[in-house]
């Protein structure tokens, strides 16, 4: 009776396992992004956001001239420091390095420009920037053809978790999006659970946690984090699988190599029984 007993106990678990590995097999649903798309589908982007001048950036300024020495008057000198050289050099004209002199605003969103002296440019877009300066300059006869150029020096955003380089990814661009993030971390790994991935944002003072669906287009279009932000903090989780496999020897309940396990145990057991 023991016998016949284990044999059955074997026989069920090796079953469970076979149709568990079949169920296996199958392709997961949750893999394909934007499954929701269909060929022709034309879809709303409803939160468009552009990046806009916080406190801590970095941003260079230019203003440029027909009058090349009047021009200057308002473009920082790159100051440098040679190593093993005491003093430090002041370049008045253009760079022929990467060398950009930049301006940090501070925690008012304001920075010190010169001649005009505080200049408050926060919550501006780069354009509104370049604007507001050019037409200063020209409101107060500075300058009469000012060209305004202004970029962003330090915008990133991190990306953590199940991607193939995870890291800071830095961008330059008025708009940069969820997915320009992840395809900068080199996509999701096969173990990335892509209908759970949470973007953390830090505004007014608070963190804010957002989760999007990557597999459900009108989800992450919708999504206000769509359009990503400077510093803001992309993390994805890891699908059970990927969970499982932290366990002390990858086998848990729930995987088919522990009930082929159970059941090879159960047959040796009925065979040296029945010997």
């Amino acid at each position: 009776m023991l016998i016949k007993n284990l044999t059955k106990c074997a026989a069920a678990a090796l079953t469970i396992a076979l149709a568990m590995g079949t169920t296996s097999c199958h392709t997961p649903k949750d893999v394909t992004y934007f499954q929701d798309v269909q060929d022709g589908d034309s879809r709303d982007i409803t939160s468009i956001a552009d990046v806009v001048v916080r406190p801590d950036d970095r941003v260079s300024i230019v203003v440029v001239s027909k009058d090349a020495s009047l021009a200057n008057l308002f473009n920082l000198p790159v100051v440098s420091q040679r190593v093993g050289q005491p003093g430090v050099t002041i370049q008045e004209g253009p760079s022929s390095s990467n060398e950009v002199a930049s301006y940090v605003v501070d925690p008012y969103g304001d920075i010190q420009f010169p001649i005009l002296g505080t200049t408050h440019i926060g919550g501006m877009r780069r354009s509104e920037v370049a604007e507001y300066i050019q037409k200063e300059l020209i409101n107060r006869n500075l300058v009469k053809d000012p060209v305004v150029i202004v970029d962003f020096l330090n915008h990133g955003v991190s990306v953590l978790g199940e991607v193939s380089r995870p890291g800071r990814i830095t961008f330059d661009r008025d708009r940069f999006t969820l997915l320009d993030a992840i395809a900068g971390a080199g996509d999701l790994t096969i173990q990335g659970k892509r209908t759970d991935v949470l973007v953390l944002r830090y505004e007014n003072g608070k963190q804010t946690a957002h989760r999007v669906d990557l597999t459900d287009s009108q989800s992450l279009l919708n999504s206000p984090v769509y359009y990503l932000q400077q510093d803001d903090v992309v993390v994805v989780s890891p699908n059970d699988v990927r969970k499982r496999q932290t366990t002390a020897n990858g086998s848990t309940p729930l995987t088919p190599g522990f009930w082929i396990s159970i059941a090879s145990l159960l047959t040796t057991v009925a065979v040296l029984i029945w010997k």
